[in-house]
């Protein structure tokens, strides 16, 4: 059994070389290890400290495309060169590398397609309070959403199956974490976390600025990935809403018009209705939009087939 480590990379010549020495060299059931690095445009050195650190395999972004671009283009490479498990790691070293043995040994025995390494967040003495808080906010709101027991939502330390691999696309640039959970959830593959280790902080998070923008960010992705994978639930929802809305007013006139005193209330008439109207419009766009949806998965099993044939 092959187990290809990929690590997305910019400008990550400082801490690249520590990451690298920290990765397992053996691991029981995994007959061979590789490295991948995915060199996402940067302008440093990063590419010639890893082939001096025994990196096997290097593909390189000419242009900076983000983290989410350059984790789909690991799994794609990882699949092209036969890898059997996937396990996906950060270039600042905040993650021990010797617990990737816990990630992979779920997928070795057949008991999970995808595991996610779960962090001890109330421990970790680099995040603060409010960030610890969010954490555990947006964990539950994805949780909820994609229907699964992940613990630590964010983290990127994870491991997929070949299986998993080929089956993973991802539509947001921001991240890939929150997004490929849900699309796991709505899947037929199976999720789970394990406890994991996390080193000592080597440089600050450069995903995001600030506690504002991540949360805004997170939001955007947590709510358009929703979309994607449950169309007709998000859309359908808001169709019901709008139609609530639209019933108030309208029952408002029919009770003046039953005691004859409608004559003052047709801006109820008006306002209902076209609440109404929209919500209605809503609802029919929600199922337009789920047959949109199950032509996409039959798309994707179709590709999968195709796949596993060649």
């Amino acid at each position: 059994m092959k187990l290809i480590i990929q690590i997305p990379c910019f400008n990550e010549e400082k801490t690249l070389a520590l990451t690298v020495k920290d990765l397992p060299k053996r691991i029981k059931g995994i007959s061979k290890i590789e490295y991948l690095v995915i060199d996402d445009g940067s302008s440093d050195k990063t590419v010639e400290i890893g082939k001096k650190n025994g990196v096997h395999h290097l593909v390189s972004h000419k242009k900076n495309q983000g983290l989410a671009k350059a984790f789909e283009t690991g799994l794609e490479k990882c699949v092209l060169l036969g890898a059997d498990i996937i396990v996906n790691t950060d270039a600042d070293n905040q993650y021990n590398g010797k617990d990737i043995e816990k990630l992979v040994n779920p997928i070795i025995n057949n008991q999970a397609d995808i595991v996610i390494g779960s962090r001890p967040i109330k421990e970790h003495k680099e995040f603060s309070p409010i960030k610890k808080f969010l954490q555990h906010i947006g964990s539950m709101v994805v949780r909820f959403l994609s229907f699964t027991d992940v613990k630590d939502a964010p983290s990127g330390f994870r491991a997929y199956s070949r299986t998993a691999a080929k089956k993973i696309y991802v539509f947001t640039n921001y991240t890939y974490t929150l997004e490929t959970i849900i699309q796991a959830g709505h899947s037929d593959l199976n999720i789970i976390s394990v406890p994991i280790r996390v080193n000592e902080q080597t440089r600050p998070s450069r995903l995001f600025k600030g506690n504002f923008q991540y949360i805004r960010r997170s939001i955007f992705t947590i709510i358009r990935s929703f979309a994607i994978y449950r169309p007709f639930r998000f859309f359908g929802l808001i169709g019901l809403f709008f139609v609530l809305i639209g019933l108030m007013p309208l029952l408002r006139f029919i009770y003046f018009y039953y005691y004859g005193d409608a004559s003052g209330h047709i801006q109820s008439l008006i306002l209902g209705s076209l609440f109404l109207s929209i919500g209605v419009l809503t609802i029919i766009f929600s199922f337009l939009c789920d047959l949109i949806s199950v032509n996409r998965k039959l798309l994707q099993k179709i590709n999968d087939r195709l796949s596993d044939k060649n």
